[in-house]
């Protein structure tokens, strides 16, 4: 998709898309195409893929490839497609680029690479050497529970010089953080701000964030695009309505087990009760047995998303 993203920055709900597969070695195709038809249907501002919610790291090479392709293709063009590029090699961050250009996507997002733990000057200097080289614009992404690797607000002023780096999307849960970010671009509507924890995303956008890329807009896309449209126009009343289900959502549907990818499990769970996908999580992984899935039917269909927006 052709778009100046100075001149128009992305705004809105920009969901993580989960990545269907049949097994370790095949995407669900079907389930993928599905998927993003729902998506869009929902009136989501964009499609994010292979990000946490998309097992990016637990991800062959080849289905990465694959996704690229095929999402690129069917979306053809009506939404932004942004890339997930997050990898310990820049070469390969730069392989997956290349690939993401030439199938036809907006822009590529990246977190620090993340088996060591980076210092902030080699975190500036390396963000710096990737955007050099890559040939689409660059989203940061803080992803400080997974990469071990906090952005600071001052790597991120520096690296938002950078005439390819266009915003970032911000998943470190920190409220001031985000709000310091906020108060520091805004004098930059051209840096896009976007929040990652979707229970953030109203607040964020009601101080000036640009909005959310949100996991749960997978199973109830409207309702997140309805969310970030209140709080865009500032109708608190909706707002406060709307974020009572996009909480209860939460409570009840990522909470189950005590493992680190017990959201994961939820969400793919919740998709295949509503016929996307099968539920199947790439290897090391696992998907909820049957009794976890009744639970999570039960519960699903409990909700006032569900009774309003499945």
């Amino acid at each position: 998709m052709h778009r100046d993203l100075k001149k128009e920055p992305l705004r809105g709900v920009i969901p993580p898309m989960a990545t269907l597969l049949l097994d370790d070695d095949h995407l669900d195709k079907e389930g993928t195409i599905q998927l993003i038809e729902h998506l869009i249907a929902g009136g989501v501002h964009g499609i994010f893929i292979l990000g946490t919610t998309g097992e990016c790291t637990n991800i062959s090479y080849k289905l990465r490839r694959e996704l690229i392709s095929l999402t690129c293709e069917k979306v053809d063009g009506r939404v932004p497609v942004l890339v997930g590029i997050t990898d310990t090699s820049l070469e390969e961050s730069l392989s997956l680029s290349r690939l993401s250009k030439e199938a036809g996507a907006t822009a590529v997002v990246a977190a620090p690479p993340y088996y060591y733990g980076l210092g902030e000057s080699e975190l500036i200097t390396y963000f710096k050497k990737l955007a050099d080289a890559l040939p689409l614009p660059l989203y940061l992404y803080n992803m400080p529970s997974h990469t071990k690797t906090m952005m600071s607000q001052k790597a991120v002023l520096e690296l938002a010089k950078h005439p390819n780096v266009y915003g970032l999307k911000d998943s470190s849960g920190q409220a001031v953080f985000f709000n310091a970010m906020i108060y520091a671009f805004r004098d930059r509507p051209d840096f896009t701000l976007l929040v990652g924890p979707e229970e953030m995303m109203a607040s964020t956008v009601l101080m000036g964030g640009n909005g959310g890329v949100s996991g749960g807009a997978n199973i109830f896309p409207k309702l997140f695009v309805d969310l970030f449209n209140a709080a865009d126009k500032g109708d608190l009343k909706e707002v406060t309505r709307l974020q009572e289900m996009v909480m209860e959502l939460a409570d009840e549907i990522y909470a189950m087990g005590s493992y680190g990818s017990s959201f994961l499990k939820g969400l793919k769970a919740s998709m295949s009760i509503l016929g996307i996908g099968n539920g199947y999580l790439a290897t090391p992984l696992s998907a909820f047995e049957s009794d976890q899935i009744e639970a999570i039917k039960e519960k699903l269909t409990g909700l006032k998303a569900y009774e309003q927006y499945a």
